[in-house]
């Protein structure tokens, strides 16, 4: 059976997912340039990734409508008619 979640949490499910992929990535290859591959390197990284992420899904949260609306003022919604002229 594959239960999924309501649509309704869907502003909380992207933010989440979203924010521990980017952190995720961006925080290990901050890690990784900055000390290397080292036996620290792993607990560094998580460490790091806690961090970013902490700051970086709340952020999310209340920066996405935000966004949603400038993307909209610059992207044709799917199934529009091509602009005249």
């Amino acid at each position: 059976m594959n239960r999924k979640l309501p649509a309704r949490y869907n502003g909380i499910v992207m933010p989440l997912v979203l924010s521990v992929l980017m952190t995720f990535i961006v925080s290990g290859i901050s890690t990784l340039t900055s000390l290397g591959l080292t036996a620290a390197l792993p607990a560094k990284w998580a460490e790091a990734w806690a961090l970013s992420w902490i700051v970086a899904f709340p952020t999310l949260v209340f920066v996405l409508p935000l966004v949603r609306r400038i993307v909209g003022r610059l992207v044709e919604p799917p199934g529009a008619p091509p602009p005249k002229g």
